[in-house]
């Protein structure tokens, strides 16, 4: 193929290649030169271009496929664009001799129909560059069409069309000319004919005046024509055409002539109404109708004028329908109306769907927010008219009754119309539509409801809807408008019209809290209940409204059930006597019943039954937990009952007519629904009699109604469904295009069919089936329920029974029963199959196998692919591989001897699903075959049809083949290559087929496409040309199938898909269809590929995705300017993105589209930051109603300077929306969101985002963005979402606003130092949160607030008082709310609303009282730095301040919300101790609803709980009630003075531990995994706090079981949990529970010694753990618990202590890892929790553990030692030592009992330490000096017996010996030090052998540093350390040698002294040496005169060296003065410690 990249064509490479290969060949060179022709040089391309035209010509002789033809053509009329236009001429000739030419044979006809092809493109190309050559083309074409078969049509007006579009006005003498030959297209019998004819007008239209003015009507009615009988992209493109003219009509695009008038809106409309009403009859024809009483007008026209009308309003665009929408909307309510237009129910039903639509397509999606709320205030207005109309014909004496009666059946299909699009508009507006419920002068809440007393039942189930709609868009609507329902229900129940209109009304609201989170409070479940018994207790009395009452009443109960369990389950006792009361008691009484009744009795009883199991199935769908055994046993007589009156229902029809056969049907659907519902073992003793009822109700007479299409679709399989066609897939237009599958009088659902649908979950408006369909449908679904669980003998007599009825049968009636058995006979083996029971024996898949494959040869295609899956279902079940080879053989023969298209269609397919649900195909010879034969059908082109579904079934092969398909592979892909190349484009299904099977064979080469085998490359570019070939495609399905094709490749082989030209190609079909949004755009399925491939692609390459896309649109060519293409310039592809997913409503699209974005804003928000932060801020200040949304009134309490501040917050401009024109709700949600990832992603990026002086100083250096300075842009947009009308985007806002808050509050701001950057922006913040305060705000703004509110507060921002008051203010009137609590009488949403809202309250208040303790305590590290003025100080004083005036109420509230929290976290098993009106914040009825709150608050209210207490010091304050409104907690804490009982202040606090200890004990146990870590942390905090107490350290020591739990709980946290703040804060609590055993136990041998005295004193210490047996018991000791948390500690940090880990990777076979600082921090605090473990043991205990103990110190200090360990291993090391010498210092070491056994285990670790010097054991790098500390504090704190064993006193000696030998000045400094606290030590055994063995050395080594000066600081320091050593020693010795020792440290003091010349010249250390020397010799000279004298005597050059030192020093002008020397005379220990620590 490389060979075909070039410009001329390689012919020689090209004669080589057979002619499949020559066809791709000759493509992929059409397609490069494409490429290049647009890029090359021009003068190289002129060079070329006569060669080139030679080629292309022969191309064009050689019958070219339709793809190579139209890239032919391209080629060729862009070469003479490119080139030298002169020759064109020649070209033009050639191919009018060739469409001229009498050759008709079948070989010539690709020739000819590239020569058309090629003549539109050249015109199209260089148009007016001809001349006036066009008309002989033109005539040429037109002539040529009156012979052309459908293919030469279709491409004649392709052609037609081209030339049109480059000729433009040019044109105009071939306009008429053209016009008529397009006429006949537009009603050719070919569907592809029609869309090139309706195309090609389309383009006329653009210069053809006459179209759209005086020709407009003979083309509407020529387009109403051309709808009839049409397919979907037909009604598409005929529908744009039509649209597109009307749209002219009215306002035209170009200046007319003064004849050609302009079109008024209600011509044009009458018009289209004319079209609706009679379709494209003429008159005579539709008057003769009209007589007739017959209705000519086809579904597929009214929905073809339908989608006319959504283009027409599309192209006038949004501006023009909100100017003119209240002239437009009668005018559109007129299409249904009209009586013409509701002849019978199906016909009225698909109008209201048509108008529907109309309204939904244009309103939803072309109108802003602000317009929609005009938009609904007229559709308002037209409700009310309609409504009054109605009252008066009906209240008119003087009209007859047939006039009103008529009124009323017009009137309520316009109601309908009116109110669901009321509805729906108000639905999408969600909370932005309160304004237009306030709005007095509308009354949309009065105006809907009075539709609720409409005589007809349409239009009060459409209102009852609407008022479900508000209720969903603002909840807080919900309760008010099901009080006012209620009310009138209770006042108007004698009339009829107001009980059913209020009960659906009410059942309508309950549906609505299905998608209200906030609910409804809970009494209104009774209240319901209540109406619902009164008025099917009622329904008796009076018999005119006996069947409104009875449904009312069960229409009610069934929606109850919605509520759910918590508010059902008081009430079941009630619920089964009502349905034990509806039903006889037991069967027998069913025939008394019967003779007793007459028909309106009957009527009666089956409403009321019917309802009564309705109420039942909506019982066991929402209440399912409340279906145990008895509920079932009780619900067993009534479903007895109900099947036994089925044999009855027959005779009842027969005795009392057809009024009784709906009613019948209703009565049998609801008795099957609640059937399917239950276990069928349940009422296993009718299933005789059900089984014999649905087997009649399938095979029987009495239902005539064909409902395949109902039927079918849910037991097809959705691959399947496409062979169908585009009407079977999503689509724009779904909503209406599905009336078209509905055959016969099925007709589409609507909701008066089934009223009790009006409580579904589903946001859209449910469309119940009549009820003729429904029992259908409920019938099937039985059967497949009941089939499986039926004896073997009756399923294979039933199947007969099946065969042998289709069998009987003829004509329609066969196929309908047909229909019924494969649907049942599907959904049975459906069953059976996920049930996993076999069909039974051969007897049973006889007959299971005859009646599906009878069906495979069905005429309906829709059956044969229903039977094809219940052929893969019944493989599936018997699971037996030869019966599923005997079925294969089956299909195999039938497609031998078949020659008609349907049988072969359906057996084809039936190959390729058999194997869908057995996991696939695993034998490579039957697949051979299968592929084999599908290989031969689908080359079958004398069959489109057969070749579509051959393709489709091989295309399923593939999948299910998977890796066994690779041996077909090659063949497979050149036969869909071939086949793509000649597929003509009039059959455009066998492309799409074609699509699937490349589809499927990427998909199944996968990776493989990757490698470069010999097959392989070949391949991929076979993949790459068929995907090509289908981009070029006019249909969207196959371009859509293309871009899933290439995405599939770039997935598998990304290297070989060229995003340069994909991203445009995507980008393109997004722009192309933008105008139109998602009304007449592309595919549906189209934009999602788009979208889908977009989306994958911008994980990978988000940045070059972006900069091709904005390329494409600053290259595109002239074309008209669409929004989008000003978006991408402006805003980039996301930017253009972010426009889309405004408009789309597509939920599965708009996900998609979120999902790009995000992939794009992670991979280039941190590159591109202004960019994206301009693009948020644009979508949200586009708002047009945001100046509404910000008009907020500030509080009264406010002095003027506040209120000004927060005015000017409020009042700024808001900025241009930018390219954004008033975005949705959602998409400004999505916005917001987009902000918050935006910081959270700059979070993990560079530190300069959120440090405004580095910012600063970056910026000027390098071009790059930092979030900082744009902080006060998200200041503002947080601003804006949080002050919005919009609930979610309020919550969005915060949200914002506090990740904000959170973030930047450190962030210091460099021009005013002491300040922080956010200071400034108070006023916003204060403004932004003062409108969620408001009373009338929702709970859950409220909650969000108080978090935001905490977190300011809380941040340290603000430090002045008065600015800090004005968002405490905030809070404290929040708390106001709390405390009034259940006294608040108007309750909106449910009480666990209240819950939330109090719980977050009291959990802002703590989180701001736990910063103001913790600020208080540490006043310099909060973030302001600095105090100016007379300010009130630190932030935390003056919080603590503020929260200090409401400490006492809130302690109050705090430990009640834990009382509630603790009662709550209760097991099942304990449900009982629950007080029985709820707690303190719940209530008993919402303990469910509850919890979750309680769960996310409580973790800060503990911690806070337990900071004031621990402030009071546990001391009772009973300061009064402090103001509270509401009882405190239920056992009120031991405070309330109500008790009769007084407790005492040790009880409460008792009380109040255990509650700490108790919710902290039980959370931390078992913490789940996604328990919030900040709950984890407050319990430890909390638990710290507790400790720092003395009182509960007592309580907690004296009780060492609870002690031991807390250690073990501690211990399963520390394994669990990672976090290195946890895990210190688990090691601090442990070390205080230490610190509480050490007090108790202290404390108890303090006081055994004062009872005892001293005479006993040897059995005191016996107190502690071991006792005198020294036995510690595991799960028991506290010691142990504690030892084995820090073995865990030390252990995970150094496995190398463990000996089972030293031979592992991770011990000390594997190089150490080195720790990090909170590893070392971690290991340090175990250490000192280790270190006081023996103080809390008895001496024998003591024992037990020491050697442990020793072992972990002594291991953790030999691993310090290592320098792999990490930088911070001083931490280590330094806790390690502290550690040591609290266990040295331990004054077990010391008792009697102890004291030998500890010496000899000290004596062993000290020898361990001495052993560390080893080479063997300590490698490189010991560490000298850590190693000589350890040996000094075993020296000074052990026991001199220790530490004097000659043996061991040898070893230390020698260690200390080798450093002074050391090299290392830093060593030997320290040897020095240690050897001072030696010398020092009181213990003479210690000292005395170490100064006399290391005296000499210590002599030596001074005396050489005459000869070796120090020549650094390091070397100076050792010396002078040396010279303090010789100090002690003199002044420790005796006084009658102390001269002696004198006489030998002068003499070393001398000889540091440098004579004048060296001085000079000496380096720095050297100098400073003799300062230091010279100050000591004069400290000491006259100390010690008598030697002084005598040796200045004895020696005269020691004389004369110090004489002259002291000379040159008085010389000196400025002495230089050494440091002081570190002549410290404190106690060794002492400076160990602050050596170490």
């Amino acid at each position: 193929m490389e060979q075909a990249h070039s410009l001329l064509l390689d012919e020689t490479a090209c004669s080589r290649l057979g002619e499949p290969q020559r066809a791709e060949f000759v493509f992929e060179w059409l397609r490069f030169l494409k490429k290049l022709l647009l890029a090359a040089d021009r003068a190289d391309v002129k060079q070329n271009q006569r060669r080139l035209v030679e080629q292309l010509t022969q191309v064009l002789l050689g019958s070219p496929g339709p793809p190579t033809r139209r890239l032919l053509a391209h080629c060729l009329a862009l070469l003479y664009r490119v080139g030298d236009s002169f020759t064109a001429s020649l070209t033009i000739d050639t191919c009018n001799d060739i469409i001229r030419s009498k050759d008709d044979s079948p070989s010539f006809l690709p020739t000819r129909l590239a020569a058309i092809a090629c003549l539109g493109s050249i015109y199209e190309q260089l148009g007016r560059l001809l001349g006036n050559s066009f008309s002989e083309s033109v005539g040429n074409l037109l002539k040529a069409m009156k012979s052309a078969e459908s293919q030469g049509r279709y491409e004649i007006m392709q052609s037609l069309e081209r030339i049109l579009r480059g000729l433009g006005v040019s044109a105009v003498s071939c306009h008429r000319d053209i016009y008529k030959a397009a006429r006949a297209c537009l009603t050719d019998r070919s569907m592809a004919v029609r869309c090139a004819a309706a195309q090609c007008l389309l383009e006329l239209q653009r210069e053809a005046a006459f179209l759209w003015s005086s020709e407009l009507e003979n083309v509407a009615t020529l387009c109403f024509r051309a709808f009839q009988g049409s397919r979907y992209d037909v009604r598409m493109a005929v529908s744009k055409l039509l649209g597109t003219l009307l749209a002219a009509a009215v306002t035209p695009q170009q200046a007319t002539a003064p004849r050609q008038k302009r079109s008024s809106l209600e011509e044009v409309m009458e018009l289209v109404s004319g079209g609706f009403l009679r379709g494209g009859a003429s008159f005579l024809r539709a008057s003769g109708d009209m007589l007739k009483g017959t209705s000519s007008v086809s579904r597929d026209v009214r929905v073809g004028v339908t989608q006319a009308c959504v283009v027409f309003v599309s192209c006038l665009g949004g501006a023009w329908l909100e100017a003119n929408f209240a002239t437009l909307l009668p005018l559109v309510l007129e299409l249904v109306s009209h009586p013409r237009a509701t002849q019978t129910a199906a016909d009225a039903v698909c109008c209201r769907l048509c108008v529907s639509f109309i309204l939904r397509a244009t309103l939803g999606s072309l109108l802003g927010e602000k317009a929609q709320i005009a938009a609904a205030k007229e559709i308002c207005h037209a409700v009310g008219r309609q409504k009054r109309a109605v009252d008066a014909a009906m209240n008119d004496g003087n009209v007859e009754m047939r006039v009103s009666t008529t009124d009323v059946a017009a009137s309520q299909h316009v109601l309908v119309c009116c109110l669901q699009e009321l509805g729906s508009l108000i639905q999408d507006l969600g909370s932005t539509a309160a304004p237009l419920l306030q709005d007095p002068s509308t009354g949309v809440l009065d105006t809907v409801a009075s539709v609720l007393l409409h005589p007809s039942a349409s239009a009060r189930l459409a209102a009852a809807w609407c008022l479900r709609c508000v209720a969903v868009a603002l909840p807080s609507q919900a309760s008010v408008l099901l009080d006012r329902c209620a009310e009138r229900l209770n006042a108007l129940k004698s009339c009829p019209e107001a009980v059913s209109g209020y009960s659906a009304a009410i059942a309508a609201l309950l549906g609505a809290l299905q998608h209200c989170p906030l609910g409804i409070p809970h009494a209104k479940g009774k209240l319901v209940l209540g109406l619902a018994e009164d008025l099917l207790r009622s329904a008796a009395q009076n018999s005119r409204i006996s069947v409104q009452r009875t449904q009312g009443g069960w229409l009610l109960l069934a929606a109850l059930m919605t509520l759910g369990p918590t508010v059902v389950e008081q009430f079941v006792s009630r619920l089964l006597l009502l349905w034990r009361c509806s039903f006889p008691q037991a069967v027998r009484d069913l025939e008394s019943e019967r003779s007793r009744g007459d028909g309106f009795t009957w009527q009666v009883t089956l409403e009321g039954r019917a309802g009564a199991l309705c109420a039942m199935k909506s019982f066991v769908l929402h209440c399912g937990e409340l279906l145990n055994d008895e509920v079932i046993g009780r619900l067993l007589t009534p479903l007895a009952c109900s099947v036994a009156l089925l044999t009855q229902l027959p005779s009842l029809i027969k005795s009392y007519g057809n009024p009784m056969k709906t009613i019948s049907m209703v009565f049998k659907c609801r008795l099957y629904e609640i059937l399917s519902l239950l276990p069928p073992r349940t009422y296993e003793e009718s299933f005789g009699a059900v089984m014999k009822q649905l087997v009649s109700d399938l095979t029987g007479s009495e239902n005539p109604v064909c409902t395949g299409s109902v039927l079918l679709p849910p037991v097809c399989h959705s691959h399947d469904l496409s062979l169908l066609g585009p009407a079977w897939q999503d689509t724009d237009h779904r909503f209406i295009e599905e009336q078209l599958q509905h055959a016969g009088s099925v007709g589409g659902g609507s909701l008066e069919y089934d009223p009790f649908c009006i409580y579904q979950k589903s946001q859209d408006i449910p469309t119940p089936l009549p009820p003729a369909a429904a029992v259908t449908v409920a019938t099937v679904q039985l059967f497949g329920v009941v089939f499986p669980h039926i004896i073997a003998p009756q399923r294979s007599l039933i199947l007969e029974q099946f065969c042998e009825c289709v069998k009987q049968l003829k004509g329609s009636r066969q196929q309908t029963v047909q229909i019924h058995t494969v649907a049942a006979c599907c959904w049975a083996l459906k069953y059976l199959g996920s049930s996993g029971t076999g069909l039974g024996s051969e007897e049973a898949r006889r007959p299971a196998l005859m009646l599906l494959v009878g069906a495979l040869e069905s005429p309906a295609p829709l059956l044969r692919c229903a039977a094809t899956e219940g052929l893969s279902r019944l493989a599936q079940v018997v699971n037996d591989a030869a019966f599923t080879v005997s079925m294969t053989q089956v299909n195999f023969d039938k497609l031998k001897c078949a020659r008609d298209a349907v049988s072969r269609t359906g057996h084809a397919l039936a190959l390729g699903t058999l194997y869908r649900h057995l996991g696939g195909i695993s034998s490579p010879q039957h697949l051979g075959a299968c592929v084999g034969v599908l290989f031969t059908l689908s080359q079958d082109s004398t069959s489109p049809e057969v070749q579509v579904w051959a393709l489709h079934a091989l295309s399923l092969l593939i999948d299910l083949s998977g890796p066994l398909y690779l041996p077909h592979a090659e063949a497979s892909m050149s036969l869909v290559l071939r086949l793509l190349l000649s597929a003509p484009p009039t059959h455009v299904e066998v492309t799409q087929s074609l699509g699937r099977c490349l589809t499927g064979l990427v998909t199944a080469l996968g990776p493989e496409l990757q490698g470069e085998g010999p097959c392989v490359p070949t391949l991929r570019t076979s993949c790459l040309v068929g995907c090509a070939v289908m981009q070029d495609s006019a249909d969207c399905l196959v371009q859509a199938q293309a871009i899933s094709c290439l995405q599939q490749l770039h997935m598998f082989t990304p290297r070989h898909v060229n995003l340069a030209s994909l991203v445009p190609s995507l980008c393109e079909v997004l722009l192309d269809y933008s105008v139109l949004a998602n009304l007449c755009s592309s595919y549906l399925s189209l934009r999602r590929a788009v979208v889908a491939c977009l989306r994958q692609l911008a994980q990978r390459e988000a940045v070059e995705v972006s900069e091709h896309a904005v390329a494409l649109v600053k290259e595109l060519p002239r074309r008209d300017s669409t929004v989008l293409d000003v978006t991408i310039k402006e805003a980039g592809l996301e930017g253009a993105l972010f426009s889309l997913l405004d408009r789309e409503s597509d939920p599965q699209l708009s996900r998609d589209i979120q999902e790009t974005l995000g992939h794009m804003l992670s991979s280039m928000a941190a590159g591109r930051l202004a960019h994206w932060l301009k693009l948020c801020k644009d979508v949200l200040s586009a708002s047009a109603d945001f100046s509404t949304a910000a008009a907020v009134e500030t509080t009264q309490e406010e002095d003027d300077g506040e209120r000004s501040d927060d005015d000017s917050a409020f009042t700024s401009r808001v900025e241009s929306g930018g390219p954004f024109s008033n975005p949705r709700w959602s998409t400004r949600v999505f916005a917001a969101e987009c902000v918050c990832r935006i910081i959270t992603q700059c979070e993990s990026a560079d530190p300069a985002h959120f440090d405004m002086a580095l910012a600063q100083e970056r910026r000027l250096q390098e071009s790059t963005d930092f979030l900082v300075l744009h902080l006060a842009d998200l200041i503002r947009m947080a601003f804006m979402a949080a002050t919005d009308h919009s609930e979610p985007l309020r919550l969005a806002g915060l949200q914002t606003l506090l990740l904000i808050i959170r973030k930047f509050a450190p962030v210091p701001e460099p021009e005013f130092p002491g300040h922080v950057i956010l200071e400034q922006y108070q006023a916003n913040v204060g403004a932004a949160l003062r409108p969620a305060f408001t009373p009338d705000t929702p709970p859950d703004v409220t909650a969000k607030a108080c978090q935001v509110c905490s977190a300011w507060m809380a941040s340290g921002v603000v430090t002045d008082l008065s600015d800090l008051r004005r968002v405490h203010q905030l809070l404290a009137s929040s708390l106001l709310r709390v405390q009034a609590g259940k006294e608040v009488p108007s309750q909106l949403y449910n009480e666990s609303t209240s819950t939330m809202e109090a719980l977050a309250v009291l959990k802002a208040w703590a989180e701001v009282y736990i910063v103001a303790v913790r600020s208080s305590k540490l006043p310099d590290l909060g973030p302001s730095q600095s105090e100016e003025g007379a300010g009130p100080g630190p932030g935390g004083d003056g919080l603590l301040r503020l929260v200090q005036a409401d400490l006492p109420t809130l302690s109050r509230l705090w430990l009640a919300v834990l009382q509630d929290h603790a009662l709550l976290t209760l097991p099942a098993e304990y449900s009982s101790q629950l007080p029985a009106a709820g707690g303190t914040f719940y209530t008993a009825e919402t303990v469910t609803q509850a919890r979750p709150h309680y769960c996310s608050s409580w973790g800060p209210i503990l911690h806070a709980a337990t900071l004031w207490l621990s402030s009071t010091g546990f001391i009772v304050v009973d300061e009064g009630p402090a103001n509270l409104s509401r009882p405190v907690t239920p056992t009120s804490m031991g405070q309330s003075t109500s008790l009769a009982s007084v407790t005492s202040p040790e009880d409460v606090n008792t009380e109040r531990l255990h509650l700490i200890l108790g919710l902290s004990v039980e959370f931390l146990c078992s913490p789940r995994s996604d328990a919030q870590m900040e709950n984890i942390t407050s319990c430890l905090h909390a638990l710290q706090a507790l400790l720092d107490l003395p009182w509960p350290r007592s309580k907690i020591g004296n009780d060492q079981a609870l002690s031991v739990e807390l250690l073990s709980v501690l211990h399963r946290l520390i394994v669990t949990r990672e976090s290195a703040a946890v895990q210190d804060a688990v090691l601090q609590l442990v070390r205080q529970v230490v610190c509480a055993a050490q007090e108790h136990v202290r404390e108890k041998r303090h006081s055994a010694e004062v009872d005892d005295g001293a005479a006993e004193k040897e059995t005191l210490p016996e107190f502690g753990e071991g006792r005198d047996t020294g036995g510690l018991m595991p799960g028991r000791s506290l010691v142990l618990g504690a030892l084995e948390l820090c073995l865990s500690v030390l252990v995970r940090r150094l496995p190398q202590l463990s000996p089972k880990l030293a031979g592992s990777p991770t011990g000390q076979g594997g190089p150490p890892r080195p720790l990090s600082p909170s590893d070392c921090g971690l290991v340090a605090s175990a250490l000192a929790v280790l270190a006081d473990l023996p103080s809390i043991c008895s001496p024998e205990g003591s024992v037990s553990i020491l050697p442990t103990v020793l072992y972990l110190l002594m291991g953790v200090l030999r691993q310090a030692l290592r320098p792999p360990l990490g930088e911070e291993r001083g931490v280590v090391v330094g806790g390690a030592l502290q550690a040591l010498r609290t266990v040295l210092s331990s004054p077990m070491a010391r008792a009697e009992k102890s004291r030998g056994a500890w010496s000899h285990l000290l004596r062993c670790a000290l020898s361990t330490l001495l052993d560390c010097w080893e080479p063997g054991e300590a490698g490189l790098g010991v560490d000298d000096v850590s190693l000589l500390t350890a040996l000094t504090i075993f020296l000074l704190s052990a026991s001199p017996e220790v530490t004097t064993a000659p043996s061991v006193q040898t070893r230390c000696i020698s260690r200390f010996r080798a450093s002074l030998e050391s090299k290392d000045p830093a060593v030997l400094s320290r040897c020095f030090q240690l050897l001072l606290s030696v010398f020092q030590s009181p213990a003479r055994g210690v000292a005395v052998p170490f100064i006399q063995a290391l005296g000499g050395a210590l002599l030596r080594q001074l005396q050489g540093v005459e000869k070796r000066r120090p020549q650094s600081a390091d070397e100076l320091q050792a010396v002078q350390d040396g010279v303090r050593v010789l100090e002690a020693l003199v002044s420790a010795a005796d006084p009658e040698h102390r001269p002696q020792l004198v006489a030998v440290l002068l003499p070393i003091l001398i000889s540091f002294l440098l004579d004048e010349n060296a001085l000079a010249s000496a380096p720095p250390a050297a100098r400073s040496l003799h300062d230091s020397a010279l100050r000591d010799l004069m400290r000491l000279g006259p100390q010690n005169s008598a030697v002084f004298k005598a040796l200045m005597t004895s020696a005269p050059s020691m004389k004369a060296r110090l004489e002259a030192a002291v000379k040159g020093n008085q010389e000196s002008l400025k002495a230089k003065t050494a440091p002081p020397p570190a002549t410290s005379k404190s106690s060794p220990s002492i400076q160990l410690k602050t050596h170490f620590l």
